[in-house]
């Protein structure tokens, strides 16, 4: 089997922005993955890079990734787990300014994965979901391609920051069907672009977004195999009410109760302070 590697262009290996490490977000990370209850092996995968070299903090931040791959013969397992890697890597090793640098390594992602499934049948239409946090300085930003999902509680406000790139939720946005209807529809998981596959005739368009982070903030990433299982209201009273490590655990044995039809991936990402830098930088688990 021909091996295959990311390749980076010149532009890409340029040195990062030369930027003062001002802030450093003190986290809490609480992680569940379970394959449920009818799927054979578990398709979803969660991974996550916090750099300890302060140039690096400073330039790229810290990054949580949530991956639902798709595909027969274990090729969604594959799918994800390379998205996540590929993302990862290509974050850290691009040049220029963070948000450009998202935009390219999920396009990095995205053409490693075809290029894949093009050269092994077996592997032919894989693709993946990839949901990404990156924590920098006092700024987070969202990566977004697919139907996983990133919710942040805020004080008392929950609210969806991803947007589904699903074929219902473009009728939601056009006004055929309620949001209630959607959450039932056969065609509920029919997902419009997904990294290593996209339609005819169409190129990748990741969302990214920005935003200012505070203390207290509470994101959580997610597979569908939780939203499918769990309304948004029952999510947010367990995020109000529990600790991550705690809220991680309920939320996904929630979702096995109500059947588990999916594989089910949760992260949860607690801000618990905006710190100097000469305060020091770790992470609670």
């Amino acid at each position: 089997m021909e091996e295959i590697t990311a390749e980076f262009t010149r532009e890409e290996l340029l040195p990062m922005p030369d930027e003062p490490l001002r802030i450093l977000p003190r986290i809490k990370l609480a992680v569940r993955s379970e394959i449920g209850l009818v799927r054979e092996n578990n398709e979803d995968k969660f991974d996550f890079y916090e750099p300890d070299e302060p140039e690096l903090l400073a330039a790229r931040g810290s990054a949580y990734v949530v991956c639902d791959g798709m595909g027969g013969h274990n090729a969604g397992q594959i799918a994800s787990e390379l998205a996540a890697r590929q993302f990862l890597y290509a974050y850290y090793h691009h040049g220029g300014e963070a948000q450009e640098c998202a935009h390219r390594a999920v396009l990095q992602a995205h053409q490693y994965i075809a290029d894949m499934a093009r050269k092994i049948p077996s592997r032919r239409d894989m693709g993946t979901t990839l949901t990404a946090l990156i924590l920098r300085q006092d700024t987070g930003m969202l990566v977004h391609v697919g139907d996983s999902r990133c919710y942040r509680l805020r004080g008392e406000e929950f609210q969806q920051l991803s947007r589904d790139h699903t074929l219902v939720a473009q009728w939601v946005e056009q006004g055929i069907l309620t949001p209630e209807a959607a959450r039932f529809h056969p065609y509920k998981n029919v997902i419009r672009q997904a990294v290593g596959v996209v339609g005819e005739g169409e190129t990748l368009e990741p969302d990214i977004e920005t935003f200012p982070i505070q203390a207290g903030d509470v994101y959580l990433l997610c597979s569908d195999g939780l939203t499918d299982m769990v309304p948004d209201e029952v999510i947010e009273q367990i995020l109000k009410t529990e600790p991550p490590s705690r809220a991680a655990w309920k939320l996904l044995d929630r979702a096995l109760a109500e059947g588990g039809q999916d594989n089910i991936t949760v992260a949860i990402i607690k801000v618990l302070e905006l710190v100097a830098p000469e305060a020091g930088y770790h992470t609670e688990g």
